[in-house]
């Protein structure tokens, strides 16, 4: 299982990074890796983190069809902040996919870590449906959800995926700043 964690791995840096750099080919190659890291889940019962990755690959056509728009150029989305209701709604929209999946595995299945796997599934929609959007603050949510994500992995001993997510929290960091002076920042 190790080799095809270090694979899923390495997609997932080609993928973000290429997410930072707002180069479109960061969705097919995020795809190939939410499949990979679905199997793993599954095999180590991090069941939300398994429906995850299925949700991830919808949200990965979502997002190459957001940045893309065939035929509509001028359509494609630029990066832009959220304005205040629609962060605290996206927030509250965590919380409430967090509480609802983390009782749903913690009776209904044997989930290793029912409500941490949930709070970070929740979290981690969220912040994939930003990034589909281009909104700048899912770079800071990823940095949060990221972290933790780092003591979840080494806990359940997927330590290529631990550090994965640590190079992930750089990159997300870097994320950030690279999308806040991006020229074409929309204002609210």
């Amino acid at each position: 299982m190790s080799g095809l964690e270090l694979i899923a791995a390495v997609l997932g840096v080609i993928a973000v990074w290429l997410t930072v750099k707002q180069n479109a080919w960061c969705w097919p190659i995020g795809l190939v890796m939410v499949l990979i890291y679905g199997w793993l889940f599954y095999e180590v019962k991090l069941y939300s983190g398994m429906l995850l990755q299925l949700a991830y690959a919808l949200l990965q056509l979502y997002g190459w069809w957001q940045w893309k728009r065939p035929g509509h150029v001028e359509d494609a989305r630029q990066v832009s902040r959220l304005q205040r209701p629609a962060l605290l709604t996206g927030l509250a929209t965590g919380v409430l996919l967090s509480a609802a999946l983390g009782a749903a595995m913690a009776n209904w299945t044997d989930a290793a870590l029912p409500w941490l796997d949930a709070s970070l599934t929740g979290f981690s929609l969220v912040a994939q449906l930003w990034m589909a959007q281009k909104r700048l603050q899912c770079w800071p949510l990823w940095v949060v959800v990221d972290i933790i994500y780092v003591g979840q992995y080494l806990h359940q001993q997927l330590y290529f995926t631990a550090g994965f997510f640590a190079v992930l929290t750089v990159i997300a960091l870097r994320g950030w700043l690279e999308w806040h002076r991006d020229p074409a920042l929309v204002q609210p």
